[in-house]
């Protein structure tokens, strides 16, 4: 059994790489990160405690900490039900701890949609067309990932805020395969907020907004954005593991996911 890691690396020092336009969105991107190193804070922290000195400690350090501040959506993470409204299904959406293990642990396959995007959306027919060359069949309950190609960018390259994303209509056809986890190596699962907002200013049709997410209160998903590795896999006869942070009441948390091939 390979293990595969398709978690994205979280680095406070990316902060310094982002460009100015994606600063505004900093907080689904790069944590918060205060470091209290064992040779600096963290041993002022523990002579403080400990009423001691530094040369009490061991080669004089104390322990190494550090203190986060995260986006529930930051990063590799899981959306739960309540990221798209109150309601799902016409019952109350879950929350990301009312999510079971069990439900987050299934049968994996990739849709290579790299070369079939000429615009800002995913649609159907370019769905259709990968899944007839990955040639596997979706279980109910499957992860469908959809690699774009935009895991070969970094936070630091304009390339990786335009990115192609999911609609309504695409995303309820992958539901209706039977798949209940549904991710992206791209940074957001909808198109790209400006195209969306340029579309609704354009046409008035308030469809156009946030609609890929919007279409989880019809059927539940579970979408997880910002995937990495994706490279990596089989096109499908793999399991995958998805594991969120255990964050009562909220809609979404960093997970560590985890492929598992033979």
């Amino acid at each position: 059994m390979k293990l595969i890691d398709l978690t994205r690396t979280l680095d406070s020092y990316d902060h310094e790489r982002l460009p100015e336009f994606a600063r505004a969105s900093a907080s689904v991107i790069v944590p918060r990160v205060e470091y209290e190193s064992p040779d600096g804070a963290g041993a002022d922290i523990m002579c403080q405690i400990f009423g001691c000195e530094r040369h009490h400690l061991p080669h004089g350090e104390g322990w190494g900490s550090e203190k986060l501040q995260l986006n529930s959506h930051i990063g590799t993470h899981v959306d739960a039900p309540l990221h798209y409204g109150s309601l799902c299904e016409g019952q109350p959406a879950r929350t990301i701890e009312q999510i079971e293990l069990s439900e987050l642990y299934c049968d994996g396959m990739v849709l290579d949609l790299r070369g079939k995007t000429d615009g800002p959306a995913i649609t159907v027919a370019m769905l259709e067309e990968a899944l007839a060359e990955n040639q596997a069949t979706p279980e109910p309950g499957c992860a469908i990932l959809l690699r774009t190609g935009q895991e070969r960018f970094s936070v630091a390259d304009p390339e990786w805020y335009s990115y192609p994303g999911m609609t309504r209509e695409s995303t309820l056809y992958l539901a209706g395969l039977g798949a209940k986890i549904l991710g992206t190596d791209a940074l957001g699962w909808d198109r790209p907020f400006n195209v969306m907002r340029k579309a609704f200013h354009e046409s008035g049709d308030v469809r156009e907004i946030w609609d890929g997410h919007f279409a989880g209160q019809e059927k539940e998903v579970f979408i997880v954005q910002q995937l990495d590795n994706l490279c990596s896999l089989p096109e499908s006869g793999f399991k995958v593991g998805f594991f969120p942070i255990k964050l009562a009441h909220c809609s979404a948390a960093p997970a560590r996911v985890v492929a598992f091939v033979e």
